[in-house]
């Protein structure tokens, strides 16, 4: 069997299982990011099985995107976790038959209680579908499942839309960068989004400029950040990094270290950065001057080094 050829048309399958489902998109997906967006409770994301973990995920990705929800599995609902929706909040069920007996079990309290219903099914005649205040219909030709019986393309076609919900709602709330950042304060979306410089700051070692080449090696090899600094902390005369060496070393000839001195090894005028540079800026700056650290400088003062290449 060629695998990767039946890998390429379960691809293709999903593709235009998404496809089709867009084409099915009209007012009411307006209407239901109106309605979310303008609701004072949460969504209750609600599933069963496949349908379930889906759930699951658009749950997550509402929350960390500034949309409140909540996950409730059908079976725990129905036995007494139904008391945490409030009348506020709106119900959000998905279920690939729409006749779901965990989920539309659910359905006369849903109703009573005076809940907004949003569903994703792939029968838009099924109980869950018609009793819905909103549907999106996820139906498609096929699964990707040799057998049409596993859920597979069903299940990204619901995954593609709790993603087109979320981004949105991001939208109609103008959630903006810093509001992702605060909702995301720990790993490197934190990191990138919501530290700054000053939160990385190595201490930088410093040469004077009529030191020796052995003394600039002496020195660079006890640094943290592979690089040297020329002069004192009050007045920066240059930098001398790894690169720097290699460059001297391939343009004079290698007899020429024994008198070398930093002044003859350093750049002049340094690439700084501010203290309270967002962390994100400082590297695509990093990135764009193709080096690996920036001074950090409050004024005319030298604080220490930012390294990519040493920060966790």
């Amino acid at each position: 069997m060629n695998y990767i050829s039946e890998a390429k048309s379960v691809i293709k399958n999903e593709i235009e299982g998404i496809l089709e489902v867009e084409s099915k998109l009209d007012h009411t997906f307006e209407e239901l990011i109106s309605c979310i967006s303008n609701s004072t409770g949460r969504v209750v994301m609600c599933g069963m099985g496949k349908s379930g973990h889906i759930a699951k995920k658009i749950f997550a990705t509402l929350v960390s995107t500034g949309t409140p929800s909540m996950y409730m599995h059908p079976a725990e609902a129905y036995h007494g976790d139904l008391g945490m929706i409030k009348e506020e909040d709106i119900f959000f069920a998905i279920s690939n038959s729409g006749e779901t007996s965990e989920v539309t079990q659910l359905l006369p309290f849903i109703k009573s209680n005076g809940n907004t219903l949003i569903s994703m099914t792939g029968n838009p005649s099924s109980t869950l579908a018609s009793l819905s205040d909103f549907h999106l219909d996820i139906g498609v030709e096929k699964e990707a499942c040799p057998l049409n019986l596993a859920p597979t393309t069903s299940t990204t076609v619901s995954l593609v839309l709790g993603d087109a919900i979320a981004i949105s709602l991001m939208k109609a709330k103008s959630f903006k960068e810093e509001n992702f950042a605060k909702y995301h304060p720990g790993g490197s979306l934190g990191r990138k989004l919501l530290m700054t410089v000053k939160d990385f700051v190595l201490t930088g070692t410093y040469v004077q400029k009529g030191d020796s080449f052995i003394d600039v090696i002496s020195t660079m090899s006890t640094s943290k950040t592979g690089v040297v600094l020329v002069g004192d902390a009050n007045n920066l005369e240059g930098i001398i990094t790894d690169g720097d060496i290699r460059k001297y070393l391939t343009t004079y000839e290698i007899s020429g270290y024994q008198t070398a001195k930093a002044i003859d090894l350093m750049t002049a005028s340094p690439k700084t950065v501010s203290p309270l540079t967002k962390c994100s800026d400082a590297d695509y700056k990093m990135r764009d001057e193709g080096i690996n650290s920036l001074i950090v400088k409050d004024g005319n003062r030298v604080l220490g080094i930012y390294d990519n290449l040493n920060r966790k």
